[in-house]
């Protein structure tokens, strides 16, 4: 199979196919003129890599989870504590975005949004961080 049809068939774009190729997330057979030839297999792989993706895993976890995969002899706590991992990571950045919200909302509340140039949103903004090693 050509490029084209790969990307149809795992829904990625032949860019990022082209990527996960130049990472060695997927190896296809060259032919004789240099053209990529995909196996049902590497469409397997590819499909695979964009679930994955479209979970947030990084690109090492997806190698971690493809290398686990293609395993016979794993172990599912080995493939579990990568998906744990990635969940704490998850839980992690929904605390720092509520956290992240919660500031926001509050210096939109406070700016009265006339024409007068006060903003608590730019004074906050403005603010200068204390060195935590001073």
């Amino acid at each position: 199979m050509n490029i084209g049809d790969v990307a149809r068939l795992s829904g990625l774009p032949p860019k990022t196919i082209r990527y996960y190729e130049d990472i060695d997330l997927v190896c296809p057979e060259r032919s004789a003129n240099g053209y990529r030839s995909f196996s049902e297999q590497d469409v397997h792989k590819l499909a695979f890599l964009s679930r994955a993706r479209a979970l947030g895993f990084s690109i090492e976890a997806c190698r971690m989870l493809l290398s686990l995969y293609e395993d016979e002899n794993r172990e599912s706590m080995q493939v579990k504590a990568v998906a744990e991992e990635h969940l704490a990571q998850i839980d992690e950045k929904i605390e720092k975005l509520k956290s992240m919200r919660e500031t926001l909302s509050s210096l939109v509340n406070r700016c009265s949004g006339n024409d007068r140039p006060d903003c608590p949103i730019l004074a906050d903004l403005a603010q200068i961080e204390p060195d935590p090693t001073a």
